[in-house]
Order: structure tokens, then C-alpha cells, then sequence
């Protein structure tokens, strides 16, 4: 684990921020943005790190020594950037979602096309396994992307279900964690419960998220110490299958009401198909602007 001084931490707090705004969206994962800044692998191991050995650390060395072998700076400034970005700005993205679609899911499309090229070009060695893997990457993830969202949920076992996909989710380049939660029903009550800090939901769902993260870390550890190419070619794939659910242009084939939550079953057009304003100068530009800020995200991150 690299040290680091106060600045440096401060930056990892930036990043983590800039993870949070990307898992609070549905269908944008922060686990792109852990990649494209640099600091992906180190979070996995990091997370890899809370075992029993770090308990007989503690006990035998105290806490120093077990804080340091759990990279706990590291973590504490990463985490520190997810919470203040999930509690800042859930309400703002749900603004934006609900008034300026066509304005946030082209720059969130212009930020996962530039993750494509990025994660892509870290593949050492294209030929039919990788191309397999980038294929099967992909159609998982567009899979995903095409399944009927369900109504709201709020029995807490459930939540606690949630929770962990949801984290799985979270920590794979292009595969959303809230859009998980839309899938399974979740995403309104647990949004809802950070809302108006709803202590009981909220502790569940990070039960089951601490659950999920530290089971899913050690396979994706394993598969980056065994089989890294091919494990890039499959995350490169399941960002490229994630486009089909930001694309800003869509049409509403039907809307269901379950409970309190509208749900929206829509197909994406072309923005010349669209029925109203199709908004494209300011939709090219906003997807540039997405664009540009992950090659600056990862020239940054480079510099380190």
C-alpha cells in the first residue's frame, strides 16, 4: 500500500465523491470511476484486507498495526467521498432525472464511452478468449439492462438482499448498483430512507452491503491475480452493455403505478425520432463534457 500525505488523501476523498455521484445514477457505476482514477485494484484489496488475520493483528499488535494492514486511510478518505456525495446529492440527481433526462444521461453517456476506451486499452492482448470475454461482458450487462423493473419492496430481509447485489454491482465497472436496486424494487425505499435518514432501513441495507462487498472482493481479487486480461475484457464488456440503458433519447411504451412509485417501460430512438424537444446542441455538448472529465479523471490519476 502506497503512502500518502495529507493532499494525496484528500484527493482519494475527491475520487470517492466522484464514485458516489456515479452510484447514486441508475445505470452509471463508481466502480468505472474507481478504474478510470487509478485506484481500483488497491480498493479491492483493501477490501480484501478485513479477514480473521486482521482481527489477530488487532489483538496480538493493536490497533496501529491493524489499521494499517486494513489500508484503513485509504478507505476511511474513499468512504468518507461516497457518503458525502450519496447524502449532497441524491436529492439533485433525482431532481435532474425527473426535469433534465435528456441533459444528465448524455453526460453520463459521454463519461462511459470514454470509460470504454480507457478500461479497453488496459487489455494487453486482444484474440478470441478477451473477445469472448468483452462479448459475454457485454450481453450480461445488457441483459441487465432490459428486465422489467419491479415495484417497491420494504420487507427488511429483502433490504438486506438488496444491499449486497447492490455493492457487487457497485464495484464492477458498468454494472450500476442503483440500477440494481430499480430492478429489484428497492431503489425508492432506500433513496427515501436516506431522505429522511430513516436509521433502521438505512442499517440494514449496509449490513447487507458490508456482507456483499466482502465475499464479491475476494473473487475479483482472485480473478485480477490469476486471470487479469480476460477479467478486463469482461468489465470492458459489461460497460459497453450498460450504454443501452443511458442513452438520453427514449420513447414510454407504458407506465405502471405499484404502491406510491411510477415505473416507466420505454425503448430507446433516435433523437430525430423523439417526440418533443430533442435538446441535441445542448445533449452533444453535455456528452462531451463527460467525455473530457474522465480523460482528465485518468491523466490525473496517471501523474500520481
Amino acid at each position: 500500500m502506497e503512502k500518502r500525505n495529507f493532499i494525496q488523501y484528500l484527493i482519494v476523498t475527491l475520487k470517492g465523491m466522484a464514485m458516489g455521484a456515479a452510484d447514486v445514477v441508475p445505470g452509471v457505476s463508481g466502480g468505472t470511476i474507481a478504474f478510470i482514477s487509478g485506484i481500483y485494484e488497491e480498493l479491492i484489496t483493501s477490501i480484501n484486507n478485513v479477514d480473521l488475520s486482521l482481527f489477530k493483528t488487532l489483538k496480538e499488535q493493536g490497533l496501529k498495526s491493524a489499521w494499517n494492514q486494513l489500508n484503513g486511510n485509504f478507505l476511511l478518505s474513499l468512504f468518507i467521498g461516497i457518503g458525502i456525495s450519496v447524502l449532497s446529492l441524491a436529492k439533485l440527481v433525482s431532481w435532474l432525472l425527473e426535469n433534465k433526462p435528456i441533459l444528465i444521461w448524455s453526460f453520463f453517456f459521454g463519461l462511459v464511452i470514454a470509460s470504454i476506451l480507457l478500461v479497453g486499452k488496459e487489455v494487453k492482448k486482444w484474440n478470441a478468449t478477451t473477445f469472448f470475454f468483452l462479448t459475454l461482458g457485454a450481453c450480461v450487462a445488457y441483459y441487465i439492462t432490459i428486465l422489467p423493473p419491479s415495484g417497491s419492496v420494504d420487507s427488511l430481509p429483502f433490504l438486506f438482499l438488496s444491499g449486497a447485489l447492490a455493492i457487487c454491482a457497485m464495484i464492477l465497472p458498468g454494472i450500476s448498483g442503483a440500477f440494481i436496486l430499480v430492478l429489484l424494487g428497492s431503489y425508492k425505499t432506500i433513496i427515501d430512507a436516506v431522505h429522511n435518514l430513516d436509521i433502521k432501513v438505512i442499517a440494514v441495507v449496509g449490513a447487507g452491503a458490508i456482507f456483499g462487498l466482502l465475499s464479491f472482493a475476494k473473487l475479483l481479487k482472485w480473478m485480477f491475480n490469476n486471470h487479469k486480461n480476460l477479467t478486463l475484457a469482461l468489465l470492458t464488456g459489461f460497460i459497453i452493455g450498460s450504454l443501452n440503458k443511458i442513452w438520453p433519447w427514449k420513447r414510454v411504451l407504458e407506465t405502471r403505478t405499484i404502491g406510491e412509485k411510477i415505473i416507466t417501460i420505454d425503448e430507446n430512438v433516435s433523437p430525430f425520432s423523439f417526440q418533443g424537444d430533442n435538446q441535441l446542441v445542448i445533449a452533444i455538448i453535455a456528452a462531451l463534457v463527460g467525455f473530457l472529465l474522465i480523460f482528465l479523471l485518468e491523466r490525473t490519476a496517471a501523474k500520481k
